[in-house]
């Protein structure tokens, strides 16, 4: 899958013939290199932060990046430069397995550090897998306007992580929940399912399959695969029907 990355317009720096008084311009004894040219910016101004966007659609990184273009403390990078910036910005709708390979391979690049705006997060797993990937800092899509687009690169670039409340919940509860079937895999109690996974078990046991579920629940039949699979991994059942099957046994659907 091809990641678009930030598209920076060149900045022309030839001097208007307009800039050199009329009467000068025949007589001048200034060499044309030494005629300051204002309106080139210098890459890499000191004080800015380098920044560069990807984002698999290109809408979500035209907005990103038009947020980012307005303010003076971003240097927007791209092409030759993008593997240099101080900021690696990962726009996505969720994270995916095409997500995670990029995130894995912004991790093994020392000189930049990688944050995080997504639309949703359908798992702990999936959270966890965000962070375990290198990722310093995670602002939802619905939440990213300028402002905090602007503070959560800041942060990144000065070594400080940024996780919202309910999603450092949810990883806690998650890498709890990992630590307990750690030590007892079939340990289970009724906290072991959240309300979503007892719903789709149940749906499950009365003969539901994918497409049904996910129109019963109004989730994508992506949620609902990736929620079951994700119960049968961490009870280390061998599908569905173990799935129902344990869950009915144990008191949990």
């Amino acid at each position: 899958m091809s990641w678009p990355q930030t598209s920076i317009p060149a900045v022309s720096s030839t001097v208007p013939s307009s800039t050199v008084p009329p009467s000068t311009a025949s007589s001048s004894t200034v060499p044309p290199s030494t005629v300051p040219t204002s309106s080139a910016v210098p890459p890499g101004r000191p004080g800015r932060v380098t920044v560069t966007v990807y984002a698999p659609d290109p809408i979500l990184q035209v907005g990103v990046v038009q947020q980012l273009r307005q303010r003076p403390e971003i240097d927007l990078r791209d092409g030759d430069d993008a593997d240099g910036a101080q900021v690696s910005l990962v726009v996505v709708d969720t994270v995916d397995d095409e997500a995670s390979a990029l995130l894995n391979r912004l991790r093994h690049n020392s000189r930049t550090r990688t944050g995080l705006v997504v639309g949703t997060f359908e798992s702990g797993d999936a959270l966890q897998r965000a962070i375990d990937s290198g990722v310093a800092a995670v602002l939802r899509r619905a939440e990213a306007d300028q402002d905090r687009l602007l503070r959560l690169v800041l942060a990144i670039a000065n070594g400080e992580g940024v996780l919202p409340g309910d999603l450092l919940a949810k990883l806690l509860t998650h890498v709890s929940s990992l630590q307990r079937s750690t030590l007892d895999p079939r340990a289970v109690s009724l906290s072991t399912l959240t309300a979503r996974e007892a719903e789709m078990l149940r749906l499950v046991s009365e003969g539901l399959d994918t497409a049904e579920i996910a129109r019963k629940t109004s989730y994508s039949e992506r949620t609902v695969k990736n929620v079951l699979h994700e119960v049968i991994t961490r009870l280390q059942l061998r599908n569905r029907a173990h799935a129902v099957g344990y869950a009915l046994r144990n008191g949990l659907i």
